[in-house]
């Protein structure tokens, strides 16, 4: 059976930047097994699966090379994507998908897309060992988490940039991954960002939307604004818009653009 298969850089307005996602249409669901296989294939750190459901929205699951996940923000911003630009749902109408995290929704407004996604407020904690030592920090601003991150803030950029994390010993920790961020040293964002995931198989992400679940309300609170620019300083880089009603909302709007780099086909 031949598929429609698609490649989308998502959270910046050009390719060979942002966070590439794989994005994949079926008719029918598949195994578990072929699921993982396939996003092992495509080597991203997410792919996405879309399946049409009777109501007009879509069913949708992330997958690592190495796992499935709950929730991914590029991947889904991706998928709105395709279905925009592929003619498979008018621009004017919402994308919704029925997930492992609920029922989320995409909006188009000109060229950004805009996510609605359960917040995930960040507990302040005491910093683990594992993690400190495997991010080679000894001291910093805060520590904290989320329901599937931990959140480490330091006092400045530069320190951000220039980690050079332990990947294996990252990998050891009892959550899905290691968000660091800090205050941003330029004015077009409020923060930055990284974030490490070894142990579902994506050692560094270059942009996380859901990692932004939990630093939008992290910063909001900090800063008492609630709408935000974040920009992660992977290598390919990328920005997220963040909007709450209030800095303890239950829900997140995140907001980015996103660029087709290939369409073609599966054959399996």
């Amino acid at each position: 059976m031949s598929l429609l298969l698609y490649q989308v850089d998502a959270f910046t307005s050009a390719p060979f930047a942002g966070n590439p996602a794989a994005v994949c249409l079926l008719s029918s669901p598949r195994s578990e097994e072929w699921y993982q296989n396939v996003a092992a294939e495509m080597n991203l750190s997410e792919t996405a699966f879309l399946r049409p459901q009777p109501d007009g929205s879509y069913r949708l699951r992330w997958f690592t090379p190495t796992h499935e996940v709950s929730l991914c923000g590029h991947a889904t911003l991706a998928s709105a994507h395709v279905l925009w630009t592929e003619g498979l749902l008018s621009p004017e109408a919402a994308a919704q998908f029925d997930t492992e995290s609920g029922r989320l929704t995409a909006r188009r407004d000109e060229k950004w897309t805009t996510l609605n996604f359960p917040a995930d407020p960040v507990t302040p904690a005491e910093g683990p060992p594992p993690i400190l030592s495997g991010l080679n920090l000894s001291d910093p601003a805060f520590t904290g988490y989320g329901s599937r991150d931990y959140l480490v803030c330091c006092d400045d950029a530069a320190t951000v940039r220039r980690l050079s994390p332990d990947m294996d010993a990252l990998a050891d920790i009892d959550k899905r991954g290691v968000i660091v961020t800090a205050p941003a040293d330029t004015d077009a964002a409020d923060f930055v960002s990284r974030f490490f995931a070894p142990g579902v198989g994506v050692p560094e992400d270059p942009v996380t939307g859901s990692a932004h679940c939990t630093l939008g309300p992290y910063w909001a609170e900090r800063t008492g604004r609630t709408s935000l620019t974040g920009r992660q300083i992977s290598d390919r880089g990328g920005t997220v818009r963040i909007h709450l009603d209030a800095p303890d909302a239950d829900r997140i709007t995140l907001a980015g653009q996103a660029a087709t780099v290939v369409r073609g086909r599966l054959d399996t």
